[in-house]
């Protein structure tokens, strides 16, 4: 099993990107559970929880989440994420 908490919470866009790479090879055949706070580094997870005030509010993968639309916790996230991105 691997766990990974916020590993790439403290890099640059360019050295996540390379080291999200590396990490999914290395994740390949294994469990793996994954904390994070910026989205794209779970997109590729076949299970996402999202928490809010530490419970459970939706579960799936990346494209079954999203298409729950704006009513939805994590089209929310990734909405939010994605806006905060584009005005820097």
């Amino acid at each position: 099993m691997l766990l990974l908490d916020e590993a790439t919470s403290a890099l640059d866009s360019y050295s996540e990107e390379v080291v999200q790479e590396a990490l999914e090879r290395v994740m390949v055949r294994r469990t793996s559970v994954i904390v994070a706070h910026r989205l794209s580094t779970i997109k590729n997870c076949h299970l996402i929880a999202v928490l809010d005030k530490g419970k459970v509010v939706e579960k799936g993968s990346h494209s079954s989440l999203l298409a729950k639309g704006p009513t939805g916790a994590y089209y929310s996230l990734i909405n939010l994420q994605s806006r905060a991105h584009n005005s820097t």
